[in-house]
């Protein structure tokens, strides 16, 4: 077993690095807060493409994937690289479209406000907002649980040493070291995760050895036709795709790659990184279950599934590969959770901006640091009391799931109004949480309606389906019976650049003054 001891010098050595290098690539290069959240223009396809894998693989592909795995099978795995290969697919067909009506755009928020006014912009500001922030504790959640099981480190300490790090490099560089800390993340992910792979397969005895251990322990999971499985897996595919669509990250990177033809060629490159990989981390859990001790750990009221593959490594793998593994973990971890802090204090300082005309550009900066400070202490302190890192991520998918489609449709249709985003968004969600099995016990206390409510779906594929389709399906009725014809070209004017005006007695720099990263 690795020492606690030795662990945590990994650890500090892994964090500190990281955040030095987001500390030195972004020196003298953030000017102005619109540097900070913004980095417009500014990332190649190469570089845009290591952003786009490393934000979205987080640690959660060691916990929620391998929890899919190991609970319903390879039907599940499937599913689950479907669900984050098609959000990349539908951003390379937004990206450039949301660049073209709103070229001067930070964030989803703004554009929500721009195109359908203050009701539905409050609603997908509390959406995103709450999705990202319960992403973000489920990350810390997941390498705290990690490193306390496999090495014996309190959780609380690697909470606050990830979160301290992180937020070192993020409140000072911003978008801009973010960006560059996920290129070099990803060199360290790729290979990594393909060497825990091969030596997961060695260490439980070859390919023929693993599968004939899940056939004898769960032959279920090995059918691709496990009806629970397609039904868990379709549910996921429906859940990532509409929180993926309200989540603030990928629009920011929309914004910082250098084109078009950027945004488009390096999202479809992600989607089928991002797929692969899901499902060789998913692939964990599976073979995990197929291993004696694991299913005996699991299966006490010590763990949860979503440890299982944790609980693999730590009865089954040699200490050098549980260091690769914390080093693995600790590089997935970091890039998405600085993603995270950059996107939440995105937020909240284009619409300070809006709703303050006139701040001083120090003042947004400093809002903007002060605010991303705030989240990481209350994401340490929620991380410290949750349990399953999958069901963190699927009461955020919820969201999501009901409001992905009526935001993204904007772009498109001209009659969609307001009002009808809003009702349908709102419909979809109540749908999904009357099939919703985690609130069962909150939802079911509330008078009338509690005894109104249809059976929960175990397998999440009705609530999150539902969601999604029901407040679809309404979105395009609210468009086609609506009078309305909302001018889309205006979208642009009603969004500008943050340092359009000096705000703070300065000179406004250049649109198009920005440096390029290849």
């Amino acid at each position: 077993m690795v020492t606690t001891t030795t662990a945590l010098a990994l650890t500090v050595v892994v964090l500190a690095g990281f955040a030095a290098l987001g500390i030195w690539q972004s020196r003298d290069r953030v000017r102005s807060v619109e540097d900070l959240v913004s980095a417009r223009n500014s990332t190649g396809r190469r570089r845009t493409t290591a952003s786009l894998v490393a934000s979205v693989m987080g640690v959660w592909i060691l916990f929620s994937a391998p929890e899919a795995g190991a609970g319903f099978g390879v039907a599940a795995v499937i599913g689950y690289g479907v669900g984050e290969a098609v959000p990349m697919l539908a951003y390379a067909k937004l990206g450039p479209r949301i660049r073209e009506l709103v070229p001067d755009g930070h964030s989803l928020t703004e554009y929500a406000h721009a195109r359908y006014g203050t009701a539905f912009y409050a609603f997908v500001v509390a959406v995103s907002a709450l999705y990202m922030f319960v992403f973000l504790a489920a990350e810390l959640t997941g390498i705290a649980s990690a490193l306390s099981l496999v090495a014996g480190v309190p959780q609380y300490q690697t909470a606050v040493l990830v979160g301290g790090f992180v937020l070192a490099y993020t409140t000072y560089g911003g978008l801009r070291a973010s960006l560059f800390t996920d290129a070099v993340q990803a060199v360290f992910v790729l290979p990594l995760l393909a060497v825990t792979v091969v030596a997961a397969v060695i260490v439980l005895g070859g390919p023929i050895a693993v599968v004939d251990g899940v056939q004898t322990t769960a032959p279920t999971l090995l059918d691709p036709g496990f009806l629970p499985g397609l039904q868990f897996g379709f549910g996921l595919a429906f859940a990532i795709l509409g929180a993926e669509l309200v989540n603030q990250t990928w629009w920011q990177r929309v914004y910082a790659a250098d084109g078009d033809d950027t945004v488009v060629a390096s999202f479809r490159r992600a989607a089928g990184l991002n797929g692969l990989l899901v499902v060789a981390a998913a692939l964990f859990g599976v073979a995990a279950v197929g291993h004696a001790d694991v299913v005996a750990d699991v299966a006490s009221s010590a763990y949860n599934a979503d440890v299982a593959f944790f609980v693999l490594l730590e009865s089954a793998f040699p200490e050098w590969a549980v260091l690769a593994v914390v080093l693995l973990a600790l590089s997935l971890v970091m890039s998405s959770v600085d993603t995270l802090f950059n996107a939440l204090a995105s937020l909240v300082t284009v619409d300070l901006a809006r709703l303050r005309p006139g701040t001083p550009d120090r003042r947004l900066a400093l809002a903007a640091r002060a605010f991303t400070v705030v989240v990481a202490l209350a994401a340490i302190y929620v991380s410290l009391r949750a349990r399953s890192v999958l069901r963190l991520f699927f009461l955020a998918d919820l969201l999501g799931a009901a409001v992905g489609f009526p935001l993204v449709y904007g772009l498109y249709s001209r009659s969609l109004t307001g009002g009808g985003a809003l009702a349908a968004s709102a419909t979809g969600l109540a749908v999904g949480l009357a099939y919703f099995p985690d609130l069962r016990g909150y939802i079911t206390a509330v008078p009338v309606v509690g005894d109104a409510l249809p059976a929960a779906d175990p397998l999440y594929l009705t609530s999150f389906a539902g969601a999604f389709l029901v407040s679809t399906a309404l979105t395009l009725a609210a468009a086609r019976v609506s009078d309305a014809t909302v001018d889309l070209d205006a979208l642009a004017d009603r969004v500008t650049r943050l340092d359009d005006v000096a705000t703070d007695g300065g000179t406004a720099r250049d649109a198009n003054g920005t440096e390029t990263d290849r």
